[in-house]
């Protein structure tokens, strides 16, 4: 296994129609070739010896799309198990709905964390209405990943397609999250752009508190957080595409031009993933 990929988005549902915002991420990441299947994904993660976390987003509430079922996700991962392990995805407006489905997802499904996105799915993290989903991930001993930061879906729509940065913010909204389940991982999704500094005091101040690179090209990632994440962040950082908005062998590349010590290179590629993941 070369690398764990946190980051792999899954490909439509069969049946169901594109995200309301799919075509303008595509636009936007200037993606090519994008997979028409599970088998496209696997046979590209197979061929660079990658292993992938992959997920879907419920946003029904929110912008009205159609979910990909958690079925679905379990599917590819029982299709490919030695390519995948899967995360759920609820929508936490459901309440006690979304509860319960994370519930089913892990103990029945299998699949091994909880992927929510508070600016598409347009919730604050840290109210405490949505409390019951960590308090059942810290229950089940399995990972929360938050999207953070800017967020790629929705640039450039009018009124960027009603969706509002502030609901990824990591101070207040993440880091109390970690604060108040302190046996809860919490893996921040992206470089947290603009704010990079609240990402890294809250990783560094929270131990249950990690940091995927998806979604950002290495070159572009910001500064701050590559000298972070070669040094006191080491343990704490992790490699994520963002597949397939950003391919995963055109991150590798770029990665390994940056200015990663050697021993760190591994860590974030595979070491702390595997660890993350209880691989």
């Amino acid at each position: 296994m070369r690398a764990i990929d946190m980051h792999v988005h899954v490909p439509r549902q069969p049946g169901n129609p594109d995200m309301v915002v799919e075509q303008q991420l595509r636009k936007y990441f200037r993606v090519q070739n994008a997979p028409r299947d599970a088998a496209e994904v696997a046979a590209k993660y197979r061929e660079l010896d990658i292993f992938g976390v992959v997920f879907s987003i419920d946003d029904e509430t929110a912008m009205g799309d159609p979910p990909d079922t958690n079925d679905y996700v379990a599917s590819i991962v029982r299709a490919y198990p030695d390519q995948f392990i899967g995360f759920a995805t609820v929508d936490p407006w459901k309440g006690k709905a979304a509860v319960s489905e994370l519930e089913r997802a892990v103990s029945e499904l299998g699949l091994r964390g909880l992927k929510l996105h508070p600016i598409q799915q347009a919730f604050f993290p840290d109210d405490s209405r949505f409390y019951p989903l960590y308090e059942r991930c810290q229950a089940l001993g399995v990972p929360v990943l938050l999207h953070s930061g800017f967020a790629a879906a929705g640039a450039g729509m009018p009124g960027g397609a009603g969706l509002k940065l502030k609901h990824s913010r990591p101070i207040p909204h993440i880091d109390d999250i970690a604060a108040d389940f302190p046996k809860l991982t919490v893996i921040m999704a992206h470089p947290a752009w603009p704010w990079i500094d609240e990402q890294i005091a809250v990783a560094l101040h929270k131990p249950n508190v990690y940091i995927d690179l998806s979604g950002w090209a290495p070159r572009y990632i910001p500064e701050p957080l590559i000298r972070e994440a070669n040094g006191r962040l080491r343990d704490k950082v992790l490699f994520g595409s963002d597949y397939p908005y950003l391919p995963p062998d055109r991150w590798l590349k770029e990665f390994a031009e940056l200015p990663i010590k050697e021993e760190v290179r591994g860590k974030i590629l595979l070491e702390n993933a595997r660890r993350v993941l209880g691989l």
